[in-house]
């Protein structure tokens, strides 16, 4: 179905190839996941498979790309649309109505599919993805994770042969992406369609793969068995690293797997750590709070007759890690957006420092209370990620070179003569990262930060943030990630329909939900005396390292 032979890609400008002699032949019916490091050319493989490469981005291929009876060089993306059909990392991106119901129907539209059966698809794919109460609305007024499903969906409609998606589940929370996850697999099993995912959040999609293709660097490509390659894998999802660290043969690759092996490494836990460990972060001492940074009350915020936010009480002090959690939809976004002022609130006040960053200047507002939006190339304006960083420093009257620092301590090896936009996700995420705390905020928001970041992306940013913590800020992750959650919040609140419904250390929200608790959690379920949230943990209790 697909068939890449001798494949190379170069951008021009770029003095190595970005694929380089690649050999890659999936079969109809397989489901293959696409798995490196930030911006070793994931989304460059999918590319050549619907010819956006290069048909679009430019830059030159050799070798041959064959999908089902066409061939790349000789057919551009359009040609080949009733065949193939991708979702990019920026559904938004990627929209060309303005209604989600228009935008189920648009592909079909293209492709002249007679009115009765667009509405037949159309009703189908709404219930498929849970998207049916969203029919009549604009689009952008949805979440990220609702534009994302309507992304997929207005693909699905035109039952492509081929699917093609890059960081699906991105955007979506635990509950969203297993139905999106739900979804495809069906169409593999019982369509025998051949779908193609990148994706960094392996835990949430290795146990459906087929197939395992691997980016190492250098544009080479490795594909097979994914039993068989996580077995030295240098990017392994929680539970394989647990399956590695107990001597687990074969690899499980699910939870379901680790389980029927997990009651002996149970037992062995028992009495091993003290109970209620506080989140990931600080597993001994717990974090070291200090005073309170920001204190908000009542916080209303609507959007016509919809109450985004409701009557929300906040308090962050310095010190903390607090992870915003909860379904697409119920109000992170919004919360973080009115807490930095620079969304107008129905009713409430928001205290930093006796100020209101909503009665600032925007410098004013961005030095006390910082923000990393989930699309980060709004804040992205120049034509090179130097002058981004010169901006930064010039702006906020810091030392030059301070951004870049901050960037490469992120993401390292970022050309900086690179245009911001030809950036893959997770750099250019780091990159408004940077930018952002180069202004020295206090209280530092982040909206679903961890979008396109691999393990160790996440491992430094994790590392980041908690160093922010230690110099007396507080940091805010809105986020559906929940083992980076597991790893570096040690306070969890979760949002509902705008309000919170839950607010506690992380060990004691994450550990007892089905939605939210991490691999380790589940595979530990139930657990005696402590929660064991990470591989780590469990790493350092065997070691004896853990007080007892």
């Amino acid at each position: 179905m697909i068939r890449l032979d001798d494949v190379g890609v170069q951008y021009v400008g770029a003095t190595e190839r970005a694929l380089d002699h690649v050999d890659l032949h999936i079969e109809e019916g397989e489901l293959a996941l696409v798995v490196g490091s930030t911006g070793v050319g994931k989304s460059t493989l999918l590319g050549t498979m619907n010819g956006l490469v290069p048909h679009f981005t430019g830059g030159r291929l050799s070798g041959r790309v064959r999908i089902a009876d066409y061939d790349t060089r000789l057919h551009p993306p359009r040609e080949m649309a009733d065949v193939v059909g991708m979702v990019g990392q920026d559904p938004l991106a990627g929209f060309v109505t303005d209604i989600v119901e228009e935008e189920l129907a648009y592909g079909m539209e293209q492709l002249a599919v007679p009115p009765s059966t667009m509405r037949k698809r159309v009703e189908e794919t709404l219930d498929l993805l849970g998207i049916a109460e969203l029919r009549r609305r604009p689009l952008r007024t949805l979440s990220g994770g609702q534009q994302q499903r309507v992304a997929i969906g207005a693909v699905l409609t035109s039952h492509p042969r081929v699917l093609v998606l890059d960081e699906p589940t991105s955007a979506l929370d635990p509950t969203a992406a297993e139905e999106v996850l739900a979804a495809v697999t069906r169409l593999v099993h019982d369509l025998g369609a051949t779908v193609v995912v990148a994706e960094h959040r392996m835990e949430r999609v290795l146990q459906y793969a087929d197939r395992l293709v691997c980016l190492p660097g250098g544009g080479r490509v490795v594909d097979g068995d994914p039993a068989v390659l996580m077995a030295d894998s240098p990017i392994a999802p929680p539970v394989v690293e647990l399956g590695r660290l107990m001597g687990w043969q074969p690899l499980p690759l699910s939870v379901r797997d680790a389980r029927r092996r997990a009651e002996p490494l149970r037992d062995l836990l028992a009495g091993k750590g003290p109970g209620g460990l506080d989140g990931g972060r600080r597993h001994t001492a717990g974090p070291r709070l200090g005073p309170t940074l920001l204190s908000a009350r009542r916080l209303t915020v609507t959007y016509g007759d919809l109450v985004a936010v409701r009557e929300v009480d906040l308090d962050l002090a310095a010190g903390g890690i607090t992870a915003l959690m909860g379904r697409n939809g119920s109000g992170k976004s919004t919360l973080l957006w009115a807490l930095q002022g620079s969304l107008r609130r129905h009713s409430g006040r928001v205290d930093v420092d006796g100020l209101d960053p909503a009665t600032l200047s925007a410098a004013d507002a961005r030095a006390r209370v910082g923000l990393v939006p989930q699309s980060a190339s709004d804040l992205l304006y120049l034509q090179t990620v130097d002058a981004e960083c010169a901006a930064a420093d010039a702006e906020t009257g810091r030392l030059k070179g301070t951004c870049r620092v901050m960037l490469d301590d992120l993401v390292p090896g970022i050309r900086i003569d690179r245009h911001p936009r030809d950036l893959s996700e997770g750099q250019r995420l780091a990159l408004v990262l940077a930018v952002q705390l180069t202004a020295g905020p206090r209280v530092m928001l982040l909206d679903e930060p961890t979008r396109g970041l691999d393990y160790r992306a996440k491992r430094q940013l994790a590392a980041t943030l908690e160093r922010l913590a230690d110099d007396g800020r507080t940091v805010v992750v809105a986020t559906h990630d929940v083992e980076f959650v597991a790893g570096c919040a040690d306070r969890v609140v979760v949002m509902a329909e705008g309000e919170v419904i839950a607010d506690g250390p992380t060990s004691d929200v994450v550990a007892s939900s089905p939605t939210f608790a991490p691999q380790v959690a589940k595979i530990l379920a139930p657990q005696r005396d402590t929660n064991w949230l990470t591989v780590d943990e469990v790493s350092r209790a065997l070691a004896g390292a853990m007080p007892v």
